[in-house]
C-alpha cells in the first residue's frame, strides 16, 4: 500500500514541475502582453488629444467654469479638433 502511495506521489511530482513551468511563463507572457497593449493604446489617445487646438486658441479662457466663450460643450473634447472658429492667439503675452 505505501509502495502504490509513493508511487502516486512521484508520478504527481514529475507532472507537478512541467505544469507549473509552463504556467509560469504563461503567465509572465500575459502580463507582458498586457503591459504592451495598455501602453499601445495610451499613446493612441495621448497623440489623438494633443490634437485638441483649444489650449492656443484666443477663444479658450483656462477657467474651469467657462473653458471657451463660443464653444463650451465641446472645449477640450475630440469634438473640437475640428473646430471651425479657432483662431490661433496673435501674442500670448496678452492672454
Amino acid at each position: 500500500m505505501l509502495q502504490i502511495l509513493s508511487f502516486f506521489i512521484y508520478t504527481i511530482q514529475q507532472l507537478l514541475v512541467p505544469i507549473c513551468f509552463v504556467s509560469a511563463w504563461m503567465l509572465m507572457i500575459l502580463v507582458a502582453w498586457s503591459l504592451w497593449t495598455a501602453t499601445r493604446d495610451s499613446l493612441k489617445i495621448a497623440q489623438k488629444m494633443h490634437q485638441i487646438p483649444c489650449a492656443s486658441c484666443q477663444y479658450f479662457t483656462d477657467d474651469h467654469r467657462l473653458k471657451c466663450t463660443v464653444h463650451p460643450s465641446i472645449a477640450n473634447t475630440e469634438e473640437a479638433i475640428n473646430c471651425i472658429d479657432y483662431q490661433a492667439k496673435t501674442n500670448a503675452m496678452f492672454y
